[in-house]
């Protein structure tokens, strides 16, 4: 397991050639198998495959975003939503200071979809600066329902630069007993 978290990069360069369909059946096995707040499961995944679809989207990305050219060029984005007012509400009510925990149940499930792709041979990259509204409006998402993430999925170019970004040591980040 160490060895795909520490191998696992953000790819924005992909092949043509399509995800088989049992690859991406196993990224959304992952997805399904996520840990949420008392098990929620307050995601919704829209599977964008449709060239038209992705363009659409990709208006929604700003030209100066690095993702931008791999909403197009991945055989598959992963639109990932959350139902609101529902991870982190216990009969309605959420009795923690941070109210709605969905952004926190999709970053597992965010996380399971790109180390599971990683696993089977696929790069992604997580998305997140973009006009949600908008993309939103694009996929027709029901009210109570936000667009957080897109991921771009596919097979990573063989010769794409590889960015190995610095990790702080653990020691610098880690506080026993108290900060």
């Amino acid at each position: 397991m160490m060895d795909h978290i520490k191998a696992r990069r953000s790819v924005r360069d992909f092949e043509s050639k399509e995800i088989p369909a049992d690859s991406l059946q196993t990224i959304l096995e992952a997805a399904r198998h996520s840990q949420s707040w008392a098990n929620s499961q307050c995601w919704e995944i829209i599977i964008l495959t449709d060239p038209v679809v992705k363009k659409a989207v990709q208006e929604a990305v700003p030209a100066t975003n690095p993702s931008f050219n791999a909403i197009e060029k991945a055989p598959v984005v992963l639109a990932v939503c959350a139902k609101l007012e529902y991870s982190g509400y216990y009969q309605g009510v959420a009795p923690t200071k941070f109210g709605d925990w969905f952004m926190f149940d999709l970053g597992i499930i965010t996380e399971n979809i790109c180390l599971t792709a990683h696993n089977l041979g696929l790069g992604s990259v997580v998305v997140g600066l973009f006009d949600q509204t908008k993309a939103a409006r694009i996929l027709s998402l029901p009210q109570k329902c936000e667009l957080v993430v897109l991921i771009p999925v596919g097979f990573p170019i063989s010769n794409a630069p590889v960015r190995n970004s610095p990790r702080r040591a653990v020691p610098d980040f880690t506080h026993y007993n108290g900060f």
